[in-house]
C-alpha cells in the first residue's frame, strides 16, 4: 500500500538525514521510478523534503526536521522488538516490516533492537503435543475487522445446524491457540469460535462499531461472562494465608480472597462447575481448610472421608493393634 511505503520512506529520511531515489528503491524494494514519485509526493503534501541535485546530492528533510513517527526510547524500541519479534519467524510480512523499522531507527539503537528481535521464540505447543495451525479464516476477519467491512460466513455452534450470518466484525482474539471473533449482530455483541466459521467473504458494506468499543475491555467481559456460566458453584472456606497462594495456583480466577478473621485465617471463596469438583481438590489439605458455607461441598467432603475410612480405615486399624508398644510388629 502506498500509505505504508510513504510512512517507511519518511522514517528512513528521518534516521539518515539524506537519501537518493536509489536508496529508497532498494529499501524498500520498489523501483526506482516508485521511490521518486513517493518522494515528490511527500513534498507536495507539505512535508519539508526537498531534492538536492548534483553529486552527493539526494532528497533531504529541511532544517534536520523530525516527525513523531519514531520518536522512540531506547527501552520503548527494545521493547517494541521484544514484543513482535516472535511473529517474524512465522509471518514473512511481520520480518519485513522489523528490517524496515530497524532501518529507520537512530544508529545507536539498532543494534539492541535486533538483538530484542531474536531473543524470544514462543513455541505454543506442548510436549509431546502438535503444533495448532491457525485457521485460514483468520486472514479473511481480520481484513474485514481493519477495513470495516461486515462478513458473511456459515456458523455451527456445537450442537447446533449450521446457518448462515452477517455480522460487524470488531476484533479477534487468539486464547490459548483458539481463535474467537468479538461481532456486532442484531442481536447485540456476540462472540464466535473462528474453528466453527466457515465460507467467510468480507462483504463490501461498510461494518458499524461502537465509537467506544476498546476490544481489550470487551473480551474481558466475555470471559467474566464464560468463567461465571462454567463455575456456578461457590464455597467459603477458612485457610492460614499462607497457603491461599496454593490455592490461587490450583483454582486460577476462581480462587477470590475476601478478607481476614479475627483468629488470623483468610476468608476465601472458591468457585468450580460442581460441588465435587471443589471437594476433591481440598480433600487432600485435611483439617488445614475449613468450609464455612456450602452444604453440597461438606456432604462430599464427608462423604470421600467416609469411602477412605471405609476402604483403609479398618486396615489401618489392623496394622496398628499388630505394633508392640515399642514400634515393633508383634
Amino acid at each position: 500500500m502506498r500509505a505504508d511505503r510513504l510512512v517507511a520512506t519518511l522514517l528512513l529520511m528521518q534516521s539518515r538525514g539524506r537519501v537518493t531515489a536509489a536508496e529508497v528503491a532498494g529499501e524498500l524494494e520498489v523501483s526506482v521510478a516508485t521511490a521518486r514519485r513517493d518522494l515528490e509526493a511527500l513534498s507536495a503534501a507539505g512535508i519539508p523534503v526537498y531534492p538536492q541535485a548534483g553529486r552527493g546530492g539526494g532528497w533531504s528533510l529541511i532544517g534536520g526536521a523530525r516527525t513523531d513517527l519514531s520518536g522512540l526510547t531506547a527501552a520503548e524500541a527494545q521493547a517494541l522488538f521484544l514484543l513482535v519479534g516472535p511473529a517474524a519467524a512465522v509471518a514473512p510480512e511481520v520480518k519485513a516490516a522489523l528490517r524496515k523499522l530497524v532501518r529507520a531507527l537512530p544508529q545507536t539503537f539498532r543494534a539492541d533492537a535486533e538483538a530484542a528481535a531474536g531473543a524470544v521464540v514462543i513455541d505454543p505447543a506442548r510436549w509431546g503435543g502438535q503444533d495448532r495451525d491457525r485457521p485460514v479464516t483468520v486472514e479473511v476477519l481480520q481484513r474485514a475487522v481493519v477495513r470495516r467491512r461486515q462478513v458473511r460466513f456459515a456458523y455451527q455452534g456445537r450442537g447446533q445446524a449450521r446457518t448462515s450470518r452477517v455480522v460487524d466484525p470488531w476484533g479477534l482474539v487468539d486464547k490459548g491457540g483458539v481463535w474467537y471473533l468479538v461481532a456486532g449482530t442484531d442481536r447485540g455483541r456476540r462472540t464466535f469460535r473462528v474453528d466453527r466459521v466457515s465460507d467467510a467473504e468480507m462483504l463490501d458494506e461498510p461494518a458499524e462499531r461502537p465509537d467506544d468499543f476498546e476490544l481489550a475491555e470487551a473480551w474481558q467481559e466475555v470471559v467474566g461472562e464464560v468463567e461465571r456460566r462454567r463455575s456456578p458453584v461457590s464455597a467459603m472456606i477458612l485457610i492460614e494465608p499462607r497457603f491461599v497462594p496454593v490455592l490461587q495456583r490450583q483454582f486460577g480466577r476462581h480462587c477470590e480472597v475476601l478478607g481476614e478473621e479475627p483468629d488470623g485465617r483468610a476468608r476465601v471463596r472458591l468457585a468450580a462447575h460442581m460441588p465435587l469438583s471443589i471437594a476433591e481438590r481440598i480433600a487432600g489439605w485435611g483439617h488445614t481448610v475449613e468450609v464455612v458455607e456450602s452444604d453440597p461441598v461438606r456432604d462430599e467432603l464427608a462423604r470421600i472421608g467416609a469411602e477412605l475410612t471405609a476402604r483403609y480405615g479398618e486396615k489401618a486399624t489392623s496394622r496398628h493393634d499388630d505394633m508392640s508398644p515399642n514400634g515393633q510388629r508383634d
